[in-house]
């Protein structure tokens, strides 16, 4: 049986000691990378695959807050395929708007197959480090995610909160720590992001990503 979960849009069942998450689909009938469509209550549900987004992964691993919400106007910086993002759309429904930023044009070709189908996205080829020559394309925002494999991500993280996020609004960064220094301990190179992002913004919350996401960790940060 599929339930609310506490966090805003997002489900749940319980399929032996497992959790399983859902997101109602934005598109019916239509799934994004595999995922299994589940009828029940009149409504369609996407199962939401822990091992292929870490948003989800954060969500399994505790978190009761991720800061996104329906309606919401959302800046997703490294939106690759559109795994994650996917779901993003169904959490902030056909009111809600995405702006999908990503610099590799062969997943942003995939992306905009998708937003034929899901309109609430806008696909965007762009480096997110160049916040000046994108700016002109996006509007403030109510949250913002960023999943993007380079070494000065929390630098693109910080620029991109201060020009485009709202006051009180949130900030989920997905930190690759392989990408950021592979010759020390992810660990360690979680300390220092902490201490990065506490000079500009207010840390919510902090989780590890094991077992379903390698030397990975999400920070869900508030703008003050």
């Amino acid at each position: 049986m599929i339930r609310k979960s506490k966090i805003f849009e997002v489900f749940e069942s319980e399929q032996g000691k497992r959790k399983q998450l859902y997101t109602i689909n934005l598109a019916p009938g239509q799934n994004v990378y595999g995922e299994k469509l589940v009828k029940e209550n009149e409504l369609e549900y996407r199962e939401w695959d822990a091992f292929k987004s870490k948003l989800a992964s954060c969500i399994l691993k505790g978190s009761l807050n991720i800061g996104i919400r329906k309606t919401n106007v959302v800046l997703y910086l490294g939106s690759a395929s559109g795994t994650t993002i996917s779901h993003v759309s169904d959490i902030v429904g056909s009111e809600g708007f995405i702006f999908a930023v990503d610099i590799a044009p062969r997943v942003m070709r995939d992306l905009v197959f998708l937003c034929y189908k899901r309109k609430n996205i806008a696909p965007i080829l762009a480096d997110a480090n160049k916040v000046n020559i994108i700016k002109e394309r996006i509007s403030a925002v109510d949250a913002m995610y960023q999943d993007v494999a380079q070494k000065n991500q929390v630098e693109i993280f910080l620029k991109n909160a201060k020009l485009f996020l709202k006051n009180s609004g949130y900030a989920l960064l997905a930190v690759k720590a392989r990408s950021i220094d592979v010759t020390k301990q992810p660990k360690q190179i979680f300390r220092e992001v902490k201490e990065k992002l506490e000079q500009a913004l207010t840390i919510i919350d902090y989780r590890e990503l094991e077992p379903f996401q390698k030397d990975h960790c999400m920070f869900i940060c508030k703008k003050n």
